[in-house]
């Protein structure tokens, strides 16, 4: 080989070299490089708690005095007044057009029904007319205890 060449060459083996050597100089791992996988462990849950006994179901019975002359019920349990709003029945706190204390003192009769009054009006209203009055001249059948049927 002529010295020419053999400078080529030698040139040509130092880049190939020092290419070589950056190459897998960047390759290696340093020990700044290196990092460590974690893994988070979840503890297993626990087993769910059994489901609650349910709550002991506590049965009322409605129980309605009726108001022939307003067409008006009151439910002594719920205190509340049901009564008919054009072809619907409504539930509230008072009833419609009549104060509480004009229709406590006008005639009623307590009912044996223990549902919806919309079940039996039709039946009550033939047998309480509007007009209804008690036959014994009582003015009423309920109890004196009227203060269980003022508003809240």
């Amino acid at each position: 080989m002529t010295k020419n060449n053999l400078h080529a060459v030698s040139a040509a083996g130092l880049v190939l070299s020092a290419s070589l050597l950056a190459a897998l100089t960047g390759c290696a791992p340093s020990a700044s490089s290196t990092t460590t996988a974690t893994t988070e462990v979840t503890p297993p849950a626990a087993a769910p708690a059994p489901p609650a006994a349910p709550a002991p179901l506590l049965v009322v019975q409605d129980d309605y005095d009726y108001y022939p002359g307003y067409e008006v019920y009151y439910s002594r349990n719920r205190h509340e007044y049901v009564y008919r709003d054009g072809n619907s029945w409504v539930r509230r706190p008072q009833p419609r057009g009549v104060t509480v204390e004009l229709l406590f003192a006008a005639p009623s009769v307590r009912v044996d029904f223990h549902d919806a009054p919309e079940r039996h009006h039709e039946g009550i209203v033939r047998n309480y007319p509007r007009n209804w009055k008690r036959p014994d001249n009582k003015h009423n059948d309920r109890d004196d205890r009227k203060d269980e049927r003022k508003p809240n």
